[in-house]
C-alpha cells in the first residue's frame, strides 16, 4: 500500500506517479525492506514527483514500514509549494523572443512559485547566450527567489557577440600548435567575422583535451592554464593555452592482471606495448580495447583498466598494469532479439545486419558484433543521425547465459532530391538532379491517402531506388537504378539499372541505352563476387567524313549483350584517404550480339606507409599507391568497346582518350591496355586536409596484346579535404608528358572530385 500526505493535489493523481513503487516494494520477491531493485524504482518516483515542479526543493520524501506479514508500505511525505507564478518576465531580451525564452525556462503562469526551477531557468538563459558567442552576458534572477513571491524576473544584459581573433600555444615544445588546434574546440574566426564564437564553457573542456594528447605522447606531468585576453572593445578576444610539458615519461614495464579464463601468453598476442620506449597512452588505450575484443569474440564482457605506477627511485619512468575486471563464468549467448522504435521499417531488415554480423539467438554474443551491427544501422541511412541506432545487452535477472540483444532505432525522412553540379577534365561541365530513396519498398502498395501523408507508400524494405538526370556540355547521363541488398533475405544482392546516356567525342558522338543487371555476394569481410548481365544498344554517330574503316564500319545502332562474372578483395583502412591495405578487381565478360569477343580486366592497388614517416601521434602519414591495371579484348571488339587511355586514374598529362591508336589523326582505341601509376601522398597542413603528391604514370594502349608506345608522365598536385563540400576530397594535377608519340594528345592540368583509393 501507499500513504501520503497532501493538500490540494488529488490523491488520484499522486497515487497515479508513484503506484510503479507500491508495486514494486509489495511484490512478494521485492518485499525486503531496502531491496536494492526497491529503491531503484522508489527513487524514480521521487524524480518523478520532483519533475512536476509541484513540491519544495525537499518536499517529497519516502518512507518505509515493513508490516508482520513480510510486506512493505511506502509513505510519501509532500510539501507543496505554497504560492504561483502571476507573470514571466525577461527585461533587456532584445535578441531573443520571449517565445524561445519561455521554452528555456518551462515557466508558464499559473505554475507553482519555485525558486529552485527559477534559477534553473536562469542557467539554461545564459547557456543559450554563452552558446550563441554573448560570452560577457549576464542573467540575474530579481523576482522568484522566495516561494512566497508572485512574479518571476530575469534581469539580462545581453553583450555583444564575442569572437575569438586567434589561439596562441606558450610553451609547448614536443607538442605542434597545428596539431594542438586539433584538439580544441575553441577556434579561430575566419577573416574575423565568420564563425570563432567565444564560449568560455568550452576552454575547460579544451584543456582537458590537450592534456589527454600530451599523456598519449608520455608527458604524464603535463600542466596546462588558459588566458583570455579581451580587446579594448569587448567584441573579440585571444586565447592563450599556457603549457609546461614536464619530463617525457618511458616505459619501465607492463603487466596483465585479473585473468583467469585465459593466461597471459594468450593475451600477449593482443598487446603492442613495448618496454623500453615512451609511454603512450593511445597505445595503452588501444591494447585495453583489444583486450576486452579478445574476450567479447569469446563470449565474455569485460572491462580493462589501466594502473599506473611511478618508482619514486626511478624518476621518468612508469609501469602500467591492464587490470581484467569482470573475468568470470561461462560464455554468454544470445537469447531474444528484441526490436523497438520501428514504425515502418520491416524487422528484417534490421535483422539481416544483425545475422550479417553473427548476432542470432543460440549463437555465442560476441560482444565486439554489438557495436558492428550499430555501425552497420546507421550506415543504412534510414535512421535519425541525431539519436543513432542503438545495440545492446539486457542485463538477465536470472543470470542465465543467454543475453537477450535490444535494438532500438529511430526513424527519419529516408527520401532525397539533390540538385547540384559539378566539372572534372574528362567530362567538362555537369548538372546533376537526383531523387533517392534508401528504405524503398516495391511492394509495399498504398491502401490509403493516409500511406503517402504518414510517408508508409512504398517505403520500409530496405532497399534503394536512385533516379539520376545528369545534363553536361561533354556528357549527359539518365538513369534508374533499384538495389535490394538481401535478395529473399539471403546473403545475395540485387542491383538493376536502366539508362540512357549520350557522349561526345573527337571521333562520333555515341547514344547508349541499355541495362545492367547484377547479382552479387559477400563471401566474407574482404572478398565479394558478382555476376553481371548488361543489355545495350549502342548508336555511333557524327562520325568524320574522313575517318577510317576502324570506325566508320561501326556507324549506327548496334546490339550488345554481355556476360560478366567478376571478384573483388579490399583491405584498405579508408575509401576517401586509404593508409595502408589494397583493392584487386579481376572480372571477365563475354559479349555477344553484332560482333562477338571477350573482354578481360584486373586491376591492383596497394597502399603503402611507414610509421618513421608520420608525426609523434600517429598522424601525417606518408602514402605510397602502387596501382596497375591491364586489360585485354577479343580483336572483334568494336570501336565503342575497345580501350582508350588519358585524364585522371589513368595517364595525367594527356587528354582523355588522347592516347591510343592512330588513324588520320583520328584515336580509333586498342584491345590491349597496360596502365601504372606510383602516387607518393604528403600532408602540408597539420589538420591533414591538405595534400601534397607527386606521380609517375606511364602504361600503353596497343591494337594488340603487344608493348610498342610506351608512354610515360610526371607530375605533382594536391588534395584537398573540404568539409563544406562533403566527404569528397578535391584533387588538382599538373602532369608533363616524358614519352609521347605522335598522334598523343597533351593535357597539363586535370581536376577531379571524387575517391581516390581505388575502385
Amino acid at each position: 500500500m501507499t500513504a501520503c500526505r497532501y493538500r490540494r493535489r488529488s490523491r488520484t493523481a499522486l497515487v497515479a506517479i508513484v503506484a510503479t513503487a507500491a508495486l514494486a516494494w509489495g511484490a512478494p520477491a521485492l518485499a525486503q525492506n531496502g531491496s536494492p531493485v526497491g529503491r531503484t524504482v522508489a527513487n524514480e518516483d521521487v524524480r518523478r514527483l520532483m519533475a512536476t515542479r509541484w513540491f519544495t526543493p525537499d518536499g517529497v520524501r519516502l518512507h518505509t514500514v515493513l508490516e508482520a506479514d513480510g510486506r512493505v508500505t511506502v509513505l510519501v511525505h509532500l510539501t507543496e509549494l505554497s504560492s504561483t507564478v502571476q507573470d514571466v518576465v525577461f527585461e533587456g531580451a532584445d535578441h531573443l523572443s520571449r517565445d524561445k525564452l519561455r521554452s528555456l525556462t518551462a515557466i508558464r503562469k499559473g505554475d507553482p512559485m519555485n525558486p529552485l526551477a527559477n534559477d534553473l531557468g536562469r542557467a539554461a538563459i545564459l547557456r543559450e547566450y554563452r552558446d550563441a558567442g554573448r560570452a560577457f552576458a549576464t542573467v540575474q534572477l530579481v523576482e522568484g527567489t522566495k516561494s512566497t513571491d508572485t512574479r518571476v524576473v530575469y534581469h539580462i544584459v545581453e553583450g555583444p557577440i564575442v569572437r575569438v581573433s586567434g589561439v596562441e600555444f606558450r610553451g609547448n615544445d614536443a607538442g605542434l600548435s597545428g596539431r594542438l588546434r586539433t584538439q580544441l574546440v575553441t577556434k579561430s574566426a575566419l577573416a574575423g567575422f565568420m564563425g570563432g564564437k567565444f564560449n568560455p564553457v568550452s576552454l575547460e573542456s579544451d584543456v582537458k583535451k590537450l592534456t589527454e594528447y600530451y599523456h598519449g605522447l608520455g608527458y604524464l606531468a603535463v600542466q596546462i592554464e588558459h588566458e583570455v585576453i579581451p580587446a579594448a572593445d569587448m567584441a573579440s578576444v585571444r586565447v592563450v593555452y599556457h603549457v609546461r610539458e614536464n619530463a617525457q615519461f618511458r616505459l619501465a614495464g607492463h603487466e596483465i592482471a585479473g585473468n583467469k579464463t585465459f593466461s597471459t601468453e594468450q593475451l600477449a598476442v593482443a598487446t603492442t606495448l613495448k618496454d623500453g620506449e615512451r609511454y603512450d597512452k593511445w597505445v595503452v588505450q588501444a591494447d585495453s580495447k583489444r583486450l576486452e575484443a579478445y574476450y567479447g569474440m569469446r563470449g565474455h564482457r569485460v572491462a580493462v583498466e589501466e594502473k599506473l605506477h611511478e618508482d619514486p627511485d626511478r624518476p621518468g619512468e612508469v609501469h602500467t598494469t591492464l587490470q581484467i575486471h569482470g573475468d568470470r563464468g561461462a560464455p554468454s549467448r544470445v537469447g531474444r532479439v528484441i526490436i523497438e522504435g520501428n514504425t515502418v521499417t520491416d524487422q528484417r531488415v534490421i535483422l539481416n545486419q544483425l545475422n550479417d554480423v553473427g548476432i542470432r539467438p543460440g549463437q555465442i554474443l560476441q560482444y565486439p558484433k554489438l557495436e558492428d551491427a550499430r555501425m552497420r544501422l546507421a550506415r543504412l541511412g534510414i535512421f535519425d543521425q541525431a539519436t543513432p541506432p542503438e545495440v545492446t545487452e539486457l542485463p538477465n535477472e536470472m543470470d542465465s547465459e543467454f543475453k537477450d540483444v535490444l535494438v532500438r532505432v529511430n526513424e527519419t525522412r529516408t527520401g532525397q532530391f539533390m540538385v547540384g553540379g559539378g566539372v572534372n577534365s574528362n567530362a567538362g561541365l555537369n548538372g546533376s538532379i537526383i531523387l533517392n530513396e534508401r528504405n524503398f519498398d516495391i511492394f509495399r502498395f498504398p491502401t490509403s491517402w493516409d500511406d503517402f501523408r504518414m510517408g508508409r507508400a512504398f517505403r520500409g524494405a530496405g532497399q534503394e531506388l536512385r533516379l539520376e538526370a545528369v545534363p553536361g556540355t561533354q556528357f549527359q547521363r539518365y538513369s534508374a537504378t533499384f538495389r535490394e541488398p538481401y535478395l529473399f533475405d539471403t546473403q545475395f544482392g540485387l542491383t538493376n539499372s536502366l539508362y540512357y546516356y549520350n557522349r561526345q567525342f573527337l571521333e562520333y558522338n555515341e547514344d547508349r541505352v541499355g541495362g545492367r543487371f547484377t547479382i552479387d555476394r559477400r563471401l566474407d569481410p574482404i572478398w565479394r563476387a558478382s555476376l553481371t548481365t548488361r543489355v545495350e544498344g549502342v548508336n555511333v554517330k557524327d562520325v568524320a567524313y574522313y575517318a577510317p574503316e576502324s570506325i566508320s564500319r561501326d556507324l549506327g545502332w548496334h546490339f550488345l549483350l554481355g556476360l560478366r562474372g567478376g571478384i573483388t578483395r579490399d583491405t584498405r583502412d579508408s575509401f576517401l584517404f586509404p593508409t595502408t591495405g589494397s583493392v584487386l578487381d579481376v572480372g571477365y565478360e563475354q559479349v555477344f550480339g553484332d560482333y562477338t569477343f571477350p573482354i578481360g580486366t584486373a586491376e591492383y592497388t596497394k597502399f603503402l606507409s611507414s610509421e618513421y614517416f608520420q608525426r609523434e601521434d600517429g598522424s601525417g602519414k606518408h602514402v605510397v599507391a602502387v596501382r596497375s591495371q591491364l586489360q585485354v579484348a577479343g580483336a572483334n571488339a568494336p570501336v565503342y568497346e575497345r580501350f582508350y587511355a588519358g585524364g585522371f586514374r589513368s595517364l595525367r598529362g594527356f587528354t582523355f582518350r588522347g592516347v591510343g591508336p592512330v588513324e588520320n589523326g583520328l584515336h580509333t582505341g586498342g584491345t590491349f591496355s597496360f596502365l601504372n601509376t606510383v602516387e607518393y601522398q604528403i600532408p602540408l597542413l597539420q589538420n591533414d586536409k591538405l595534400f601534397f603528391v607527386t606521380f609517375l604514370d606511364h602504361g600503353t594502349v596497343e591494337s594488340d596484346v603487344s608493348i610498342r608506345d610506351y608512354r610515360v608522365s610526371a607530375g605533382f598536385g594536391f588534395r584537398v579535404a573540404v568539409p563544406a563540400l562533403g566527404p569528397l576530397p578535391l584533387a588538382f594535377d599538373f602532369a608533363f608528358p616524358l614519352n609521347r608519340f605522335d598522334g598523343d594528345n597533351r593535357q597539363m592540368f586535370s581536376f577531379y572530385v571524387g575517391l581516390f583509393g581505388g575502385n
